[in-house]
């Protein structure tokens, strides 16, 4: 392994550390942090057994409910390279292992973080 500076060899050095896992991030990218809101929720016609028990039970204490529906609210920190990058991250998480796309519809709200 050369160090930086010999025989003008710095490249070789980055990657030794980047395989280090070290510094990569720091150094080549300038992430920031980004709050991910996601709701998943059933589609229209999926049956709700959930909201359906937790609106008996209200209309059984006296609350004049009609209908209830459940749904997931995931918050998710990450970093990413800007806030398109993030989107599209929290778009494949949702895809892949958040939402069921057979019943399950999502939304998303991505900003920055404080």
């Amino acid at each position: 392994m050369l160090l930086p500076g010999e025989n003008g060899n710095f490249i070789l050095f980055f990657k030794f550390l980047c395989h280090q896992r070290l510094i990569y991030r720091n150094v080549f990218h300038s992430f920031m942090k980004y709050k991910a809101r996601i709701e998943v929720g059933l589609k229209p016609g999926h049956s709700d057994p959930e909201g359906e028990t937790t609106k008996e039970s209200l209309v059984e204490l006296n609350y004049p409910v009609e209908k209830v529906k459940v749904s997931k609210v995931y918050e998710l920190y990450l970093d990413a390279s800007s806030q398109e990058e993030a989107e599209r991250k929290v778009e494949e998480m949702c895809r892949r292992l958040l939402a069921n796309p057979v019943k399950d519809n999502y939304t998303i709200q991505v900003e920055e973080a404080q």
